[in-house]
This record gives structure tokens, C-alpha cells and sequence, in this order.
């Protein structure tokens, strides 16, 4: 597994880099290939957040975990990646289906350059996504995957985009666009 390694408000020293590495590579027993990751510590007011994104060949896995402890926090965050890519290749196999036939791809880049509006509201983060068809069951696999309350995808069946996101209850909802 490749890490990248990035501080917000925290140095992130090299006994910090040997400790995640040390617990990501644990993961490795689960990808054929070699991954890359994205890890990112940071501290405020006494919280220390890890925030671990996993770049799959044909998908994202991401946790985040925040406690008083910066190595709890690593240790939380790997396990709760554990548990998505578990979850993830068990349904994987009930569909019958293996980790290289699934369609669906969303690798984000960040903008970093912010942009003010009239009213002094900005933008301070902007994201890209490679939109390729799927159905409604993998885009909703996807979206608990990145835990996002939203997804943006195209509908396999008409090539049209939709958005998929969580209610309230814990359903889904559906909303579909004319171009």
C-alpha cells in the first residue's frame, strides 16, 4: 500500500507514519494488488481526527475517527476500514459478481484555490468525479463506502444522471435530471 501522509494543525512525525503504516498494512491481505491510501491526521482543541482514504481499483473506502489520542484514532479509523472492505467483498460474492467487474469508479481531486461569492460566502473545496453508469444498488454501496449522504451517478439502464441520497427514516431517495 502507497501512503500519503498530509497535518492540519499537527506535524506529522515519522513515529506517526510508522504507527499507520504499521496498522494499514494489515489491509493488504485484502487487495490482489497495490493500493494507494490517503491519511490524514489533524488537531483541535485537544481532538485528534484520522481521516484514511483508500483508493480501490474500482472504488473508494474512507473512515474517520476522532478521540483525545491520535494512535486511538489511527487504530478506530483501520478498523472501520476493515469492517467497510469486508462488508464490501462479502456482497461482492452474494451478487456473484468479484471486486474487478463493478463499474463504478469516483476517484476525487480537491481544488484547493477558494472563490467568494456576492454575499461573502466562498467555496472553499471543489471535487471532480468521473460519473460511469451503474445501478442503483452499487451507487448505494458506493455511497455508504465513501459515507457520504449523497451520490451522483448514471443510471445503467438509460445512461441518465441521478442522485441518490439518505433520508431521514434511513431509506434512500432518488432524484432523477432531464438534459
Amino acid at each position: 500500500m502507497r501512503i500519503e501522509f498530509y497535518g492540519k494543525n499537527i506535524e506529522v512525525t515519522p513515529a506517526l507514519k510508522k504507527q499507520a503504516e504499521k496498522k494499514l498494512s494489515k489491509l493488504d491481505k485484502y487487495f490482489a494488488e497495490e493500493v494507494k491510501a490517503k491519511a490524514t491526521f489533524s488537531a483541535t482543541k485537544g481532538d485528534h481526527t484520522t481521516e484514511i482514504t483508500v483508493f480501490l481499483p474500482s472504488s473508494i473506502v474512507r473512515a474517520e475517527e476522532t478521540t483525545q489520542d491520535m494512535y486511538a484514532s489511527i487504530d478506530l479509523a483501520v478498523d472501520a476500514l476493515e469492517r467497510q472492505v469486508r462488508k464490501y467483498k462479502t456482497r461482492l460474492k452474494r451478487r456473484n459478481q468479484n471486486a474487478d467487474t463493478i463499474r463504478f469508479e469516483n476517484f476525487e481531486q480537491a481544488m484547493p484555490e477558494s472563490e467568494e461569492d456576492e454575499q461573502g460566502k466562498i467555496i472553499s473545496k471543489r471535487k471532480h468525479f468521473k460519473l460511469l453508469p451503474m445501478h442503483e444498488e452499487e451507487a448505494m454501496l458506493q455511497m455508504e463506502l465513501l459515507n457520504h449522504n449523497f451520490f451522483v451517478f448514471l443510471d445503467a439502464e438509460d445512461s441518465e444522471p441521478a442522485l441518490l441520497y439518505k433520508r431521514r427514516d434511513g431509506n434512500f431517495g432518488r432524484i432523477d435530471f432531464d438534459i
